[in-house]
């Protein structure tokens, strides 16, 4: 997605009188998760009729913040928050002061059998008669009026299922703004462009920059350079926790800011082995154990790649390019259309159609463990053997119970799993044990090759490391192994190549000790 980075695009009109004090100013924000310091004396002031860009690497702190300033989180004692020089309390949901903090979070929030009408009204009441019947002709005028200020022709009577993207993102900035005209405030924007195709992105950019015209300051929260670039009168950056600077984004460059979002290599917990021949050893693989050919699906522009026997192969990329879609198309678990070819030449080695990959019967470690990872009603050991089941059927066509109760021992006791045992329900479990289960399901299968996506999202740093572990020991064992992950910290301490996405095609290879945080940040930003 590249959006018009212009000198013309660049400026917009100046911030509000330099002498008025900032609309939001937050100070000595800190946040702690257990043994994780998430957030560590961050300050913030954004100033009225400015977009304020805020930008960092994945696991940097960024959602936290939001998440603080949306009452989702408290802040640790000592924190300050004004606006318009009024002190409120972070982490308070209600109040006039805090209501004028407005959010647009990257999944919207809408539903989408529902008109923008309704979805509106959900989140600010229904207009009612006295005697409590809804006013639906005033509700649709009130919705009409909200959206049709953005120029877009939404037809508010219709279900958002059937809207475009950037109409059901304007719906929700509407949703946003409802009962805010005329007052000073703040609207944070989460990734907004995230699932805009790129003809999209400009109107929203427009639609931005009418919101800041008016005087509202915008946090614009993006992980895309270009999109700074073409907006931000400010950016923060913020790494590890901590706010590294702030600076007018006239004084930078694209390299420039990536070197403040990379900073100083450091040293992690964990890292491969590798070979001790030069990189380039590992980066080009001969013996593939799964071929991907000419590969489309969701905003994949037909990508091709091998993974070696005893590979960890990385993909990363920022939200939207397509890597998260990679595990899930090569799994035959990707929702939409798909097309291509693979195979896995350990088994037939015969070409497959994409829209067939589930018959390669390759595991899948998917992003959502909660909505897409395990069966709450079930137990640890039926979640843990639930594709195994033909496998454990008895001659009658019964379930062999005591050979799956064994089964499901071995693997608990095999990848640490804590429970009280096969029989406990899988939600009784922290989430990184959960984590383990669904990773011991997919090894269980004896798979040639397994994906895996976004692997370590929300398990503490033991589970992570102990999860690392697992991955390259059945790597070590022959097993190839794709990481689909935009935390930086798995593709250094798992991945032995990186193929980095962009605009849904493959523009960079790292391979070996070349794997660096700074590689990778400019990799992704494309500021090599």
């Amino acid at each position: 997605m590249h959006a018009d980075t212009s000198p013309r695009s660049t400026r917009g009109p100046a911030v509000t009188d330099e002498n008025e004090g900032p609309v939001l100013r937050v100070s000595g924000l800190s946040k702690r998760f257990g043994g994780t310091q998430a957030l560590k004396d961050v300050d913030l002031d954004i100033a009225p009729g400015e977009i304020h860009a805020l930008i960092g690497p994945n696991g940097s702190g960024k959602s936290t913040l939001i998440k603080i300033l949306a009452g989702y989180h408290h802040a640790e004692a000592g924190a300050v928050a004004e606006l318009d020089g009024e002190a409120f309390d972070l982490g308070q949901v209600t109040g006039s002061r805090h209501d004028r903090l407005r959010f647009v979070h990257q999944e919207l929030g809408l539903v989408g059998e529902l008109s923008a009408t309704d979805n509106l009204a959900l989140s600010r009441g229904f207009a009612r008669t006295a005697v409590g019947n809804i006013r639906w002709s005033e509700m649709e005028r009130r919705t009409t009026a909200l959206v049709e200020r953005f120029g877009l022709g939404i037809d508010v009577r219709r279900p958002l299922s059937t809207a475009t993207p950037v109409q059901r993102a304007v719906v929700a900035i509407a949703a946003a703004l409802q009962g805010w005209e005329g007052r000073r405030g703040v609207l944070v924007l989460d990734e907004p462009t995230a699932v805009l195709p790129p003809g999209e992105v400009a109107r929203l950019f427009d639609i931005v920059r009418e919101i800041r015209d008016a005087g509202a300051g915008v946090l614009y929260v993006s992980h895309r350079m270009d999109e700074i670039f073409a907006l931000a009168n400010r950016v923060t950056v913020i790494r590890g926790g901590r706010r590294i600077a702030t600076r007018p984004v006239a004084e930078l460059t694209p390299r420039s800011l990536a070197e403040l979002m990379a900073g100083e290599e450091r040293e992690t917990a964990y890292r491969p082995r590798l070979p001790s021949a030069p990189a380039e050893a590992v980066s080009a693989p001969t013996e593939a154990v799964l071929e991907v050919r000419d590969l489309w699906a969701g905003p994949l522009r037909g990508i091709g790649f091998d993974v070696a026997r005893g590979e960890r192969l990385g993909i990363t990329g920022l939200v939207g390019s397509g890597h998260e879609v990679v595990p899930y198309a090569v799994c035959g678990a990707y929702p939409g259309p798909v097309r291509g070819k693979m195979r896995l030449t350990e088994r037939s080695g015969r070409w497959v159609d994409a829209r067939e990959a589930g018959a390669l019967n390759i595991p899948l470690v998917p992003a959502d463990r909660a909505g897409e990872g395990v069966i709450g009603d079930f137990s640890v050991g039926e979640n843990l053997t639930l594709p195994l089941l033909d496998r454990l059927r008895a001659r009658a066509g019964r379930l062999h119970r005591s050979r799956e109760s064994a089964l499901a021992d071995e693997w608990i006791r095999r990848v640490g799993v804590r429970t009280a045992g096969r029989g406990a329900r899988i939600t009784t479990l922290s989430g990184g044990n959960q984590q383990k289960v669904v990773v011991a399901r997919c090894l269980a299968q004896r798979p040639p090759a397994l994906a895996l996506c976004e692997p370590t999202a929300g398990v503490d740093i033991a589970t992570r490391l102990q999860l690392y572990e697992l991955i390259e020991r059945q790597a070590d064992d022959g097993m190839g192994v794709i990481v689909s992950s935009s935390d930086t910290e798995d593709l250094l301490a798992l991945c032995t190549r990186v193929l980095v996405v962009r605009d849904g095609r493959i523009v960079r290879e790292i391979s070996g000790r070349d794997i660096t945080e700074r590689a990778l940040v400019h990799a992704t930003e494309g500021t090599e």
